[in-house]
């Protein structure tokens, strides 16, 4: 589990091909690796990936197709900047919200404008997450935790501040750029507990009629 504060900035220094899915070598900056062992999680733009080789200043993850495949990693290139972050532990300050590192689906950041010393963000969700964002909920991009300011269908804004612009990728995102996006953990949850037993079976999301027969409406 993570919090979504981010501690460092690093890059992609390696890939390896690998039978269809890839090893990844990621340089981590200021990121602190001494108390880091193998086997540990590190999210990388908020995917959850397991340190399998470490050295002084890097480590190196196996990535699944699965992985590659809900993801931004599957673009990422030798050099691309990465936002890191080690799991939490019991004594961490929990700072944002809690983050599993399992991404949900890819946005697109649509708009950036300046707002005061910030930066307002516009990102598209694909449309089968647009149910799990709320306004003033909350929304993990690139392993950031952040507030979502508004919501309009699939497309949400977000403020970012001048600390999360400089100490993260995002001060060097610009429209057309790609996202993770996590959502809520808690509203994934929620979700199917209201299917309740009908979670069992084979079928869509939440309907009009489920809500009806779990007694939310008339």
């Amino acid at each position: 589990m993570f919090t979504g504060i981010i501690s460092a900035v690093g890059k992609i220094s390696a890939i390896e091909q690998k039978a269809g899915d890839c090893r990844l070598t990621v340089a981590t900056g200021k990121l602190p690796l001494q108390d880091v062992a193998l086997g540990d999680s590190i999210a990388v733009n908020g995917v959850c990936l397991t340190a399998v080789e470490l050295g002084k200043n890097h480590f190196c993850a196996d990535v699944s197709n699965e992985t590659l495949s809900r993801t931004i990693l599957n673009i990422a290139t030798v050099g691309t900047p990465v936002n890191l972050e080690l799991a939490l532990t019991p004594s961490t300050r929990l700072g944002g919200h809690i983050v599993s590192g399992h991404v949900d689906g890819i946005g697109t950041i649509i708009e950036k404008q300046a707002d005061g010393r910030s930066f307002r963000f516009k990102c598209k969700a694909p449309d089968n997450l647009a149910k799990y964002i709320a306004e003033k909920g909350s929304i993990c991009i690139n392993g950031i935790s952040l507030t979502v300011n508004e919501v309009d269908g699939a497309v949400f804004s977000v403020n970012i501040v001048p600390h999360t612009l400089e100490e993260t990728t995002l001060g060097d995102a610009v429209v057309g750029t790609k996202v993770n996006l996590e959502v809520d953990l808690l509203a994934r949850y929620i979700e199917r507990l209201i299917k309740g037993d009908a979670a069992a079976k084979s079928c869509g999301g939440i309907t009009e009629e489920l809500l009806q027969k779990s007694g939310f409406f008339g």
